[in-house]
């Protein structure tokens, strides 16, 4: 069960694995792009292409959808970016279901463990199996697997890597199942260090730029969200009009100054700097409305852009 290319790795794993896969679950289809055409999820493309047998309930607790689950008669789920199931759908295989979960539970429970990780400048983090119980994210820990965030990693390099991961850890998960030798451990006894954090979902408000923030905190901000969805701010213009404007890459530049938040420092060719409490984000990739993604020395070629600018604080 599962949506996203996070997942289809470990369908992958699986088919590749000769791993008997008696169905594959995803979302529904959704309309996407300006012409709303109907795009397939990675996951549907990748079972239409090898044939694998098909489900895209409206609604999980559907009598048809469980019916049609129940006739598979599968021995074992395996969740990997999906929704929240019922009970009656996790507790139907005589072997359970298991969840891969992007982070190291019970760390970042919730639906963007990933960003929330590079966000909060954590320097690890990793992939967790678990078993599903009524609370989201809450079940019994079967296996992790730990890897470092470097500093200069945005959220899609991390995620590449722990997608790879994923797919191993599933199926080192199923085989340990399949052979008994199991032991899962509660999340409550699990050592942690520091106070739990959450993954909440992010939504365009969530990804708006704070330059009142220290410089660290905005550089992990930016590139917690990059390349999607993005951060963003509102760039304004010495007559007080704005457009907003996404930032994906950037330096973290600390240094002693008495300019404002928000204050924009900028030869108008080649660099562009924000100023922060302690420092400056120097930006050295961003986004206008209706234009591509540029370079710092593209956009101000084409963009005039002067230190009357500036970047609303909040």
């Amino acid at each position: 069960m599962g949506t996203p290319d996070f997942a289809v790795e470990a369908l992958q794993c699986l088919v590749e694995g000769g791993y008997n896969v008696v169905g594959v679950i995803t979302m529904p289809d959704k309309p996407a792009g300006r012409g709303h055409k109907i795009q397939y999820s990675p996951v549907k493309q990748y079972a239409l292409d090898h044939q694998l047998p098909l489900l895209q309930p409206e609604k999980l607790k559907d009598e048809e959808f469980i019916q049609a689950l129940r006739e598979w008669k599968a021995d074992l789920q395996i969740v990997v970016a999906f929704r929240m199931l019922p009970e009656v759908v996790w507790n139907m295989p005589r072997l359970g279901t298991f969840n891969l979960h992007a982070s190291l539970l019970p760390q970042y429970r919730g639906a963007a463990p990933i960003n929330w990780a590079v966000i909060n400048g954590d320097t690890e983090t990793g992939i967790t199996t678990f078993f599903l119980k009524h609370e989201i994210d809450t079940g019994e820990v079967i296996q992790q697997v730990r890897i470092p965030i470097a500093d200069t990693d945005n959220v899609e390099i991390v995620h590449d890597k722990l997608m790879h991961l994923g797919g191993r850890l599933v199926i080192e998960t199923v085989d340990a199942i399949l052979e008994g030798k199991v032991k899962s451990i509660p999340q409550e006894e699990m050592a942690v260090a520091g106070e739990l954090r959450p993954a909440p979902k992010i939504f365009k408000e969530t990804c708006r730029i704070d330059w009142n923030q220290p410089v660290k905190r905005v550089y992990d901000f930016i590139r917690g969200l990059s390349p999607y969805p993005a951060a963003w701010s509102e760039l304004v213009n010495p007559e007080g009009e704005a457009v907003v404007v996404k930032i994906f890459e950037s330096e973290k530049l600390p240094k002693v100054h008495t300019l404002a938040p928000g204050s924009i420092v900028t030869d108008g060719k080649n660099f562009l700097r924000v100023a922060v409490p302690d420092g400056f984000v120097n930006v050295l990739s961003l986004q206008l409305p209706g234009k591509k993604r540029l370079k710092t020395d593209e956009l101000l070629r084409g963009f005039h852009l002067t230190e009357a600018f500036k970047m609303k604080a909040v």
